[in-house]
């Protein structure tokens, strides 16, 4: 079927048109249980401003029957996800009978059969016009209306929706004879995208606590996964709760709140009250530091959306950016103000902040607002400057206007928009009101132009910036902190705090040879040092006291790879060097991805062994640490090049009581051609993880073998066989070793052509487009194939943009290669 886009015009003339009153949704998943089957019957209750005028509902299914106020729709009248309707009178019922078995892409609906017990989980994911996949609606963010779902399902499934079911009956026997349906009540008014309905044989978990009751559910083959990690997912969500209820003066309001964990979701989904995240997140092995901490990421995120987003929602597509950064921005902030995730600035300075620098000085800059003419252009601006980029501007906000006025202004937002529909301009509006200051002109230079502003600090203490395009240069409120370095120590002189404004902004600072600009990282703006402080930097990394600081280091020094001001061994040595001491948390696991990267993916082919086994022999010396010990088995894995690094991770292996360290060993191994099938259908065989294939799969992937390539290659574009997970990006690189790109070359052409062919959900899709970039392996003339690409509008659009932003990166990757 192929479906058309609600245009921008299209929805501002059915909002005007129409009010929605109600939604009334009768669920039957019943024949999904050994079949595809899932129908609806929707009926949409809604008045009309202009009676006699006609409309459409949508919906992308097949429908059986409609009626209008009593009347018989010409259902044959159905095309392209739309179904129009005849005259409207004032006040309208519309009843839509519909069915669908499209339930196996992930395009709203996934229906998964676990593979070991053979139990089948059903989700639903409805952002941004997915609704209309499932049931009949007027499927637009300004739409909101209250939603009753009454779903029958399996008598062994439970079912989970926006709320607490009002009731659980036995079917109907004409229904099913072994099947239950669940009542749900009235949801508040909601946008057709927030709403949710999964069942499954979920294993169930409730909690009460603060005067909200806590549900979490997973599939049962991840029983004793979730079961592990769950006093720390009843403690971050009511941290969560406690924090954002205080600081927005509005405390979530519903007693349920819901947290599903579901089979093949390529992220997470802010579903209002019921949370749905990809089970990826349930970590098989005992997670680290940092996977512990992306996992309270994605809950403080979804969380966060609960007040921006679902109670307050954008009236259109065009300020997605805003419901995103809001959500990424506040997720930060209520980790480093809650949790035990105290340093979580610098770690997403060290971990994430790079990805939104990658694609703000690529050819696929946008503006972080721009305008979205339908819906499908907004699914475009899904990436880094919608999320990573889009919230450093708000954490510039917070600088810029104060915590407590930032707090204010949003507080007054929430009081007045509640459950409503809003524009940016009514965003900053409320903090202009607490900030006293008019923020129109910051409000155009962040959000209406592209790019990444370029500041240095002359000889003569005066802030240089440099712009895109010949830009104004944006407001900058920014911190620059001064060291002395004429002693072994690093010894601070001072730290101040200054407004840019302009090209040339003159600062008063105190005598010192290191000066650290951007100092607490407040501000998005790439940094060039002067050449004494870039030079003490990279050798002092280690001596600075304050994590941001040793963060910033780090970020600046990735900066200037993308610059093409520095050689990557020159990085690879200060890496190292910051390692060698380097106790926190927050900086071990960010500072361990990017030192691997860098010896890797960056660095030339006759160097890229030496930085390897030099890392390796770092990485040594961490095993020992408690705090560092499971992070730096596992870089040890990735680069071991010496019979001393195999004997530690043997020994470490040996004593594990899992064995995702023996996977990564078998992976490392096959890259360097010891591929040993056996080891690996033992490996196979003892692993209890559902997903335990997808290891096997990545020792395939690493092996410079063309049949073993040709196998994942088509659990990726042909069998569509790769769950959908953050790991689908690491089996995309480890597919794309540098040091087979004579053997990769062909692959890296194909990708291209399968862009054309992909199928699945927007989330599915997006990850497969991210992993399968072969940033590792390509050359000169993939690079000019990708570019032309980027150009080819039968491509979608998002395709287009990531092929712009990852092309640029592989472009200074290849430069960076020759320095």
């Amino acid at each position: 079927m192929t479906l058309a886009t609600l245009t921008k015009h299209e929805a501002a003339t059915r909002s005007a048109l129409l009010e929605v009153q109600r939604y009334d949704i009768a669920v039957d998943m019943t024949g999904l249980l050994e079949g595809d089957l899932f129908a609806s019957t929707s009926t949409i209750t809604f008045t009309c401003a202009e009676p006699g005028a006609t409309t459409f509902v949508d919906i992308a299914a097949d429908v059986v029957r409609a009626t209008l106020n009593g009347e018989d729709v010409d259902v044959s009248l159905a095309a392209d996800g739309r179904l129009p309707l005849p005259a409207l009178a004032a006040d309208n019922v519309l009843v839509v009978e519909a069915s669908t078995t499209n339930t196996a892409t992930g395009e709203g609906i996934l229906r998964t059969v676990d593979p070991t017990d053979k139990l089948v989980y059903v989700w639903t994911s409805l952002e941004p016009d997915e609704a209309r996949r499932v049931w009949a609606c007027f499927d637009q963010p300004d739409l909101k209306a209250p939603h009753r779902f009454v779903v029958t399902a399996p008598a062994s499934w439970l079912v989970t929706s926006n709320g607490a079911p009002e009731s659980i009956e036995d079917a109907d026997p004409a229904v099913g004879m072994d099947a239950r349906t669940w009542t749900f009540p009235d949801t508040p008014r909601l946008s057709t995208y927030v709403v949710v309905v999964n069942a499954g044989p979920f294993h169930e978990v409730r909690r009460q606590h603060d005067g909200y009751d806590l549900g979490f559910y997973c599939r049962q083959s991840l029983v004793s996964v979730m079961e592990r990690d769950l006093d720390e997912l009843v403690t971050l969500t009511r941290q969560g709760l406690a924090f954002f209820g205080e600081r927005f003066a509005c405390p979530f309001p519903q007693e349920r709140y819901d947290q599903v964990f579901v089979p093949n979701l390529g992220g997470a989904m802010e579903n209002w009250g019921c949370v749905t995240y990809g089970d990826g997140q349930l970590f098989r092995t005992p997670p680290t530091h940092a996977q512990r901490g992306v996992r309270a990421e994605f809950i403080f995120h979804e969380m966060a959306h609960m007040w921006f987003g679902d109670l307050v929602t954008m009236q259109w597509w065009d300020d997605l950016w805003l419901n995103e950064a809001f959500a990424s921005w506040a997720a930060n902030w209520g980790m480093a103000g809650a949790t035990e995730f105290t340093e979580q600035w610098a770690t997403f300075l060290a971990a994430s902040k790079r990805t939104a620098y990658e694609m703000d000085m690529s050819p696929a800059r946008h503006p972080i607002r721009s305008d979205v003419p339908d819906v499908s252009a907004a699914m475009s601006n899904f990436d880094a400057i919608t999320y990573v980029k889009g919230q450093s501007v708000l954490h510039q906000l917070v600088a810029y206007i104060g915590e407590d006025a930032f707090v204010e202004g949003l507080r007054d937002y929430f009081s007045r928009y509640a459950f409503s529909n809003t524009r940016l301009d009514d965003l900053m509006d409320c903090y202009a009101r607490a900030s006293g200051r008019d923020l129109s002109a910051w409000t155009k230079a962040w959000l209406d132009e592209a790019g990444t502003d370029v500041i240095s600090l002359s000889s003569d203490d005066v802030l240089v910036v440099e712009t895109t395009d010949d830009q104004d240069p944006r407001p900058h409120r920014l911190d620059i902190a001064v060291f002395d370095t004429s002693g072994d120590d690093l010894v601070p002189v001072g730290r101040s705090s200054h407004e840019v404004d302009g090209l040339r902004t003159p600062v008063e600072l105190p005598a010192g040879d290191l000066r650290l600009v951007n100092a607490g990282d407040f501000t998005f703006a790439a940094v060039k040092p002067d050449p004494t402080s870039l030079e003490q930097m990279l050798a002092r990394i280690h001596q600075f006291g304050d994590p941001l600081d040793r963060a910033l280091v780090a970020a600046t020094a990735g900066q200037l790879l993308l610059l093409g001001d520095v050689a990557p061994r020159d990085v690879s040595a200060a890496l190292a060097r910051a390692l060698a001491s380097e106790t926190t948390p927050a900086l071990i696991e960010p500072f361990l991805g990017q030192a691997l990267q860098v010896a890797d993916r960056w660095a030339p082919a006759a160097e890229s062994p030496g930085l390897l086994r030099g890392l390796a022999d770092a990485v040594v010396g961490l095993v020992d640490l408690p705090d560092a010990r499971q992070a730096a088995l596992r870089t040890l894995a990735a680069s071991a090049s010496t019979e001393q690094h195999w004997s530690v991770l043997e020994a470490a292996a040996e004593q594990a009581t899992d064995l995702d360290l023996a996977w990564r060993m078998a992976v490392r191994r096959s890259e360097l051609g010891d591929y040993d099938e056996d080891r690996v259908a033992r490996l196979l065989e003892a692993d209890p993880d559902p997903d335990a294939g997808m290891r096997r799969l990545a020792v395939l992937a690493a092996r410079p073998d063309l049949e073993a390539k040709e196998e994942v290659w088509k659990a990726f574009f042909v069998d569509y066989a790769v769950p959908a997970s953050r790991e689908t990006l690491v089996l995309g690189s480890t597919f794309w070793r540098p040091g087979q790109a004579e053997l990769l070359a062909p692959f890296t052409h194909r990708y291209l052509e399968e862009l054309h062919t992909l199928k699945g959900g927007l989330l599915n899709q997006g990850l497969t487009i991210r992993a399968m970039y072969p940033l590792g392996a390509g050359d000169a003339a993939f690079l000019a194939a990708a570019e032309t690409a980027a150009d080819d509008t039968s491509l979608m659009a998002y395709a287009r943009n990531q092929l712009r932003s990852n092309s640029f990166v592989l472009g200074r990757i290849l430069q960076a290669r020759r320095l």
